[in-house]
């Protein structure tokens, strides 16, 4: 297959300043985690009809800050642009991911005893898969997310979703119209607001003084020992580790309470919180893992010095095996076009002269070219068609769920491969 062309980046005069002052502390920024170049946003899927057409490029540089050691990326792009009415992302095609989201509801709702006298609410809630599961349950829920596509799947599963960006005002609203929450849930969002001290002071009012806040993120940890770098993108403006995570929480009022690690995503952690004014009682796992990140340095910046050389390392890699194998004569695609996946494609300029083509579950992406690379889209039956040699996944992070769907490629003899931590064949 011939390389789909790929016109001259645009590098675009920032929307907004920068981030030159730590988003949580306002501490100066000088100390970079790694310099991933230039990227367009990892979401914004081409047309094909616009293949032609030139696209905007943001610099894509993560900073660590010695004051809180919350990992950021510059505040280039402004949320509405980035989460508009065509984002493309919705959370229930993923199985597992539906699975974990049934398993947190039957947990939160033993843990709290939540029944329909309760209030629920998800910040970020994306297509509803999380919340159609309290609704079942006949729960009061609410979600809110800043994407009117998603919200229309979520209102159609019958979860009442607000859309809107979820900060301090929007929850005073909420709560004037009787939406003091026992459960204020988020799951991978906390990420994606670049007015961090907003969203939390915003969690802080929604939440009741006897309630829960549950917030899911990828934990920088497992992002750094595990060189998950392409968890790295504009829409993600934060990363977390426990310390940074309690920092901003104690700045307005919250208490972390109890956290658990959880294998979503590479490795997550579920942080539970409690306004400091209902004197909550704080489980023994807290200080454990703030001791364990502060042994494994943390907040030292010798924790973050090794990541940049680590990821060379893996681009050399990924890029050195996909020229062999094209010189062989080989085929190899890739299964999925996640965000994470086109934070890859692009720091190593892979395009369809190395990776002719992508597949995808998400009818959304279909006949669309990914950000920067252009590389097509299709549905997963065109593995069956084309027959090809090597099959690159590009959620690693849902490798085991994905493989066992392409179990039927062995037929043909194809290798099933991912790229990070290192490259692998499964």
């Amino acid at each position: 297959m011939t390389d789909t062309h790929t016109p001259s980046p645009v590098v675009a005069d920032a929307p907004t300043a920068p981030v030159q002052t730590c988003r949580s502390c306002a501490a100066p920024l000088s100390h970079t985690l790694v310099d991933l170049g230039l990227s367009p946003l990892c979401e914004t899927f081409i047309d094909a009809a616009d293949a032609e057409r030139g696209e905007v490029f943001y610099p894509l540089r993560a900073m660590v800050c010695d004051g809180c050691w919350l990992v950021q990326v510059g505040d280039y792009v402004a949320p509405d642009v980035i989460f508009d009415d065509t984002y493309p992302y919705f959370a229930s095609y993923s199985d597992s991911w539906l699975a974990h989201a049934r398993r947190y509801v039957d947990a939160m709702v033993d843990r709290l005893q939540l029944d329909e006298s309760s209030r629920v609410v998800e910040v970020g809630s994306n297509d509803g898969y999380m919340l159609q599961y309290m609704v079942q349950r006949g729960i009061p829920s609410l979600g809110v997310d800043p994407t009117a596509n998603t919200a229309a799947a979520a209102k159609e599963k019958g979860v009442d979703t607000l859309v809107d960006f979820f900060g301090l005002d929007v929850a005073k609203r909420l709560v004037a119209e009787g939406w003091s929450a026992d459960l204020v849930a988020g799951k991978n969002v906390m990420a994606q607001v670049p007015d961090l001290n907003d969203f939390v002071a915003g969690l802080a009012e929604l939440v009741s003084p006897t309630g829960t806040v549950t917030i899911e993120f990828p934990h920088l940890v497992t992002m750094i020992e595990e060189l998950e770098f392409d968890t790295i993108y504009h829409e993600h403006f934060s990363y977390f580790s426990l310390v940074a995570v309690q920092d901003v929480y104690a700045r307005h009022g919250l208490v972390v309470t109890d956290v658990e690690e959880l294998s979503t995503h590479g490795g997550s952690l579920r942080v539970y919180a409690q306004r400091s004014d209902g004197n909550p009682d704080v489980a023994p796992s807290v200080d454990a893992l703030l001791a364990r990140e502060r042994e494994l340095g943390v907040d030292t910046l010798a924790f973050y010095e090794d990541f940049a050389g680590d990821v060379a390392r893996i681009r050399h890699e990924l890029v050195g095996f996909l020229q062999d194998a094209r010189a062989q004569g080989k085929h190899v695609v890739g299964y999925g076009a996640p965000g994470k996946g086109n934070t890859l494609l692009n720091h190593a300029a892979i395009r369809s002269d190395l990776l002719e083509y992508l597949v995808d579950r998400n009818p959304v992406k279909h006949g669309r070219l990914t950000p920067g690379t252009r590389i097509p889209i299709f549905p997963p039956d065109r593995l069956a068609e084309t027959k090809p040699d090597v099959i690159l996944i590009m959620p690693w992070n849902l490798r085991e769920e994905i493989a066992a769907q392409l179990a039927y490629t062995r037929e043909w003899g194809a290798e099933l491969m991912v790229a990070i931590p290192q490259l692998t064949t499964l």
